[in-house]
This record gives structure tokens, C-alpha cells and sequence, in this order.
């Protein structure tokens, strides 16, 4: 393996691993440490080039899973020890300090009504998300097919976080009320119960991204 295949395989690691944190928004690492466009790039021009395409996303996924099952067992100890309450004011940090590197890289030039009503819709659909019953889109023993297919549909919400810079995806999965689930499931490498919601995810991405990508270049601050 060359030296940009295990440079790949750690930057996977570490946006797989600060994924795991709520509020930490994998987009926005993936563009810090220099790769969004190159991922980006290689799930829309995945049936063009696939063979570039594939190696890539393999190193890159199998560094993200990797990062997530080392971390899954970190924060899941936190969440259920005494620094619980601490931990979760953290997030809520986290989330709030992601919010300047959104305003850079909108573009934003001039303050107008369109800067306050497009993150007000956006806090919105925040909210309604948190108001659907705790665990809906989770693996739930005994749910059968319709189960399974609420979890296709939580994975492709997730996967427009993936996709999108400044979306956490642990921050839905905990608005979504299946964070500590899956926090437990993947520290625990009990990965059988999460292939629904895996699969959802994949299949969302390579729905989404051509959309979001059109989005953010033509229409960058509403996105």
C-alpha cells in the first residue's frame, strides 16, 4: 500500500471516529482534512470511474469503521457514567461551534431576511424530527418487514447528513432518538440488527449527492 492509501485509511479514521461525537459534523471534518471533494467525487462518478472510485471509498470506509468501533465504546461509557449530563452539554458546544464555518463557507456577504429564514426552516425540521417517537428509525427486535424498512428510510435521512458539511450525523441520530442504540450496537461490533439502516445510508448517499452537490454549488448560502 502506498503512502496516500494509508494516508486515506487515517483520515478515515479519525472523521469515522469524531462522527460518533453529537454536534461533530463529518462533512465538515471530511473538508478540513482536505478530502470532501475527493469523496464527493467518487460516489458521483462512481459507475465513470469505478475502479478509482472503489478503491478509494474502500480505504476510506474500512478507516471510518474502524474509527467509529474505537470511539462507539468511548463515548457509549461516557454517556452511561457519571459524566452524563457533562458529556451532553459538550454537544450541545459542539453543534454550536460548527455554526461559523457554515457561515463562511455559505458565503455570506451581507446580512438579509434570506440569512435569517433559511436556518429558521432549518431549525424547524430539526424540531418536527424530534418529535417523532423515540427509536422509530432503530433496529427493534420483533419489528419484521415494517421495521426494516423504517430503517432503509432513517438511513437515507442520515445520509444526507453524510453528505451535506455542517449536518452531524450522530446530532440526527440523537434527534432521531437511535443514538445510544447504535453507539451500543457498534461498540459491541453487534452489527447484524444495523445492515437495514446501513443499507438505507449507502443507497441514500448515492441518491443524495448528485443533488446536494448541485445544490451547494448553485445555490450555496440557502443549502
Amino acid at each position: 500500500m502506498n503512502r496516500e492509501g494509508i494516508t486515506t485509511i487515517l483520515k478515515g479514521m479519525w472523521i469515522g471516529g469524531t462522527m460518533t461525537v453529537p454536534g461533530v459534523s463529518g462533512g465538515s471534518m471530511a473538508m478540513i482534512m482536505g478530502i470532501y471533494d475527493r469523496l464527493i467525487t467518487s460516489v458521483s462518478s462512481f459507475f465513470k470511474h469505478p475502479k478509482e472510485s472503489v478503491t478509494f471509498l474502500a480505504l476510506f470506509v474500512g478507516g471510518a469503521g474502524l474509527g467509529m468501533i474505537l470511539f462507539a465504546r468511548l463515548i457509549n461509557a461516557l454517556l452511561t457514567g457519571p459524566a452524563d449530563i457533562p458529556v451532553r452539554f459538550f454537544f450541545l458546544g459542539a453543534v454550536a461551534g460548527g455554526v461559523p464555518m457554515i457561515y463562511r463557507e455559505a458565503g455570506v456577504k451581507r446580512l438579509d431576511v434570506k440569512a435569517f429564514v433559511y436556518p429558521a426552516i432549518g431549525i424547524a425540521l430539526v424540531v418536527a424530527l424530534a418529535f417523532l417517537p423515540q427509536g422509530l428509525f432503530g433496529p427493534q427486535e420483533g419489528a419484521g418487514l415494517l421495521g426494516m424498512l423504517l430503517q432503509l428510510v432513517g438511513g437515507v435521512i442520515i445520509a444526507v447528513g453524510l453528505v451535506l458539511p455542517g449536518i452531524s450525523v450522530s446530532q440526527m441520530l440523537y434527534m432521531l432518538g437511535i443514538y445510544e442504540g447504535i453507539m451500543e450496537n457498534i461498540g459491541n461490533l453487534n452489527i447484524l440488527p444495523l445492515i437495514p439502516l446501513g443499507i438505507g445510508v449507502v443507497g441514500g448517499i448515492f441518491l443524495t449527492t448528485k443533488v446536494l452537490e448541485r445544490l451547494m454549488e448553485r445555490h450555496p448560502q440557502p443549502t
